[in-house]
C-alpha cells in the first residue's frame, strides 16, 4: 500500500527528484566532527548529491548526526558506510566515477580547471590529516580550492560547499538540471522511497 502525501508535497518531491544528480557525489574519509558531516549533508542536498561514501577506518567512528544539526538533509541523502578506502573507491570505479582527492600537493590541479560534468566523485579527508596516502594513491586525480590569504586551508564544511557549488554551476550551464538523470524505473522507485522517509 502506497503511503498517503497530500498533492503539495508531492509535486516538491518530484520537482527535487528530477534535480537530482546521481552523477556526482562526494567521499568523506574520517571526517569525525557531526557539525562539519552535517554541514556537509546539507549543501549535498542543495546541489542535488544522491549518495554519501563515508570511509571509517576503525580508529574513527562514524559520528552520531543529529536532526537538528543536519536541519534533516541526512533523510534525503543515501549514506555507504566503509572501513577500508580501497574497498569505496573499489564500488565507485564499478560505477565509472573519476575520483578526485583534495590535497597541497605539487600535482594538485585548480578546481576551476576540473570538469565536474561527468560522473565525479570529490574526496575529502578529515580536519586535522587531510586525505589518507592511499587515497591519494589510488585517485584519478588532486585538486585544490586556490586562495591567496595566509592561511591556505578550508573549514571541510566550507571546501566540500566550495566544490559542490562549482559543480553545481558548470552543471546548471551544461543544462543537467534541465531534465531527470534518473531513468523512469529509477525515477518511480525513487519516488516511492522519498513518500516512505
Amino acid at each position: 500500500m502506497e503511503p498517503f502525501v497530500t498533492p503539495e508535497r508531492a509535486e516538491k518531491l518530484r520537482r527535487a527528484l528530477e534535480r537530482k544528480q546521481p552523477t556526482l557525489t562526494l567521499v568523506l574519509e574520517n571526517v569525525h566532527d557531526p557539525h562539519n558531516v552535517s554541514a556537509v549533508l546539507r549543501s549535498c542536498d542543495a546541489v542535488g548529491v544522491v549518495e554519501v561514501y563515508l570511509v571509517y577506518n576503525g580508529r574513527q567512528k562514524f559520528p552520531d548526526l543529529g536532526e537538528r544539526s543536519s536541519a534533516s538533509a541526512k533523510k534525503w541523502i543515501d549514506m555507504h558506510q566503509f572501513s577500508r578506502v580501497e574497498d569505496c573507491f573499489a564500488l565507485l570505479r564499478e560505477k565509472e566515477y573519476k575520483i578526485f582527492t583534495t590535497h597541497m600537493a605539487n600535482d594538485a590541479v585548480s578546481l576551476y580547471s576540473l570538469d565536474l560534468t561527468g560522473r565525479v566523485a570529490l574526496v575529502f579527508g578529515n580536519e586535522h590529516s587531510g586525505v589518507s596516502d592511499e587515497a591519494l594513491q589510488l585517485a584519478d586525480g588532486n585538486f585544490l580550492i586556490p586562495q591567496v590569504g595566509m592561511i591556505q586551508s578550508l573549514n571541510i564544511s566550507v571546501a566540500c560547499a566550495v566544490s559542490l557549488f562549482e559543480a553545481s554551476r558548470q552543471r546548471w550551464g551544461a543544462g543537467m538540471y534541465d531534465s531527470p538523470q534518473f531513468s523512469n524505473e529509477e525515477f518511480g522507485a525513487k519516488f516511492l522511497d522519498w513518500q516512505m522517509r
